[in-house]
């Protein structure tokens, strides 16, 4: 039990990139900061297996993703996270990785569009820095296709429009990491617009890593509130299933700015 354990340190962490297939306007941007307090008691052994961990494990992540637009088709994007977390075998925190990349718009309709990410991370430092990044290698790449359906004619889903609505994206994903296996990762998202103040979310995330490392598939629900160029998010997030990951749960508060 103890080397499953272990092995939960290395699985990959909830990263979203919300609406991706819907790149900024010129001198368009977002800011997302992003707050997940996560814990868990059981964890999914190598056959899938919901079993008990030795000890709670918690995980705590405080996130800021930015992205900027340089062109209408060309956004730049920013991410990187504080993190802190415990369980039976070690104690970390500190910076997590550092990413940047960029989203190069390949299609964009009245209700469709499509964008290309490419993205390449450093690894993160602090107190035992080695754990402070589940899931990421000291240096990795990613690749990222986004494909969106909007069903509405508006710029995008996420766009400061007077209009109700709704959405569905899916993003496939690879990534090389450096002194850890390869990851292949699928994320989707159903967003509805009930009236021009809400926005409701639902999202997976899913992903394995290469060599039968771990696997994960998590839910994220929740609700955004918007304030003119400010939205509040509060929702939940669950793991559905898993191997050699823990099975986490809990808060997820976001702090959104349009500019």
């Amino acid at each position: 039990m103890k080397t499953v354990a272990a092995a939960f340190l290395f699985a990959a962490a909830t990263t979203p990139c919300l609406a991706g297939a819907w790149t900024q306007p010129a001198g368009g941007g977002q800011v997302i900061i992003k707050y997940e307090d996560v814990r868990a008691d059981d964890g999914f052994d190598p056959d899938g297996a919901r079993v008990p961990l030795p000890a709670e494990r918690r995980e705590r992540f405080a996130s800021v993703f930015a992205e900027y637009g340089l062109s209408d088709r060309v956004t730049l994007r920013l991410r990187t996270d504080l993190q802190s977390g415990e369980d039976a075998f070690v104690d970390y925190e500190g910076r997590g990785p550092l990413e940047v990349g960029v989203n190069w718009r390949l299609h964009r309709g009245a209700t469709t569009a499509a964008a290309l990410y490419v993205g390449f991370s450093q690894g993160g430092e602090g107190r035992n820095a080695g754990y402070a990044a589940p899931g990421e290698g000291d240096r990795d790449a990613e690749v990222r296709l986004a494909v969106g359906r909007s069903f509405t004619a508006l710029p995008g889903p996420l766009a400061r429009a007077s209009a109700s609505g709704a959405f569905v994206e899916a993003q496939v994903a690879r990534r090389a990491r450096d002194g850890l296996p390869d990851e292949a990762r699928l994320d989707l998202t159903v967003g509805v617009r009930p009236d021009p103040d809400w926005l409701l979310l639902t999202q997976v995330y899913a992903g394995a890593a290469d060599q039968d490392g771990p696997r994960w598939v998590n839910l994220e629900a929740s609700a955004v509130r918007q304030f003119g160029p400010w939205r509040l998010q509060a929702g939940w997030r669950t793991s559905l299933a898993g191997r050699e990951t823990p099975a986490a749960q809990g808060p997820v508060i976001g702090l959104w700015r349009n500019f």
